[in-house]
């Protein structure tokens, strides 16, 4: 059975950090794209970021570009989502998800499997 788990949720400030991690289980997960989606409170999911199997490829929602990381250690099955200069806007529930494709990472579509998620909230 997959299991994706994120943690690393909370309540910050504007301008503060956060990272969250997704542990994975039950996939081999060096096999898989893992990307990180957000949810805010009456809209849609969407894509925040994306990295290959290899790490060496990544890709960013332009609304976090410069200001989010994705990395993943494939040793210890996790993905990881690094936000820095966090912004009110940023408030969601964050999704990780994982993709047994490498094609077109940036669509909800793509995915096969996805966590619970986790809660970020910042205020102003």
């Amino acid at each position: 059975q997959v299991q994706l788990v994120e943690s690393g949720g909370g309540l910050v400030q504007a301008g503060d950090s956060l990272r969250l991690s997704c542990a994975a289980s039950g996939l081999t997960f060096k096999s898989y794209a893992m990307g990180w989606f957000r949810q805010a409170p009456g809209k849609e999911r969407e894509f925040v970021a994306a990295i290959h199997w290899s790490a060496g490829r990544t890709t960013y929602a332009d609304s976090v570009k410069g200001r989010f990381t994705i990395s993943r250690d494939n040793a210890k099955n996790t993905a990881y989502l690094q936000m820095t200069s966090l912004k009110p806007d940023d408030t969601a529930v964050y999704y990780c998800a994982a993709a047994s494709s490498f094609i077109a990472t940036w669509n909800i579509e793509a995915y096969n499997y996805w966590g619970q998620g986790t809660q970020v909230t910042v205020s102003s």
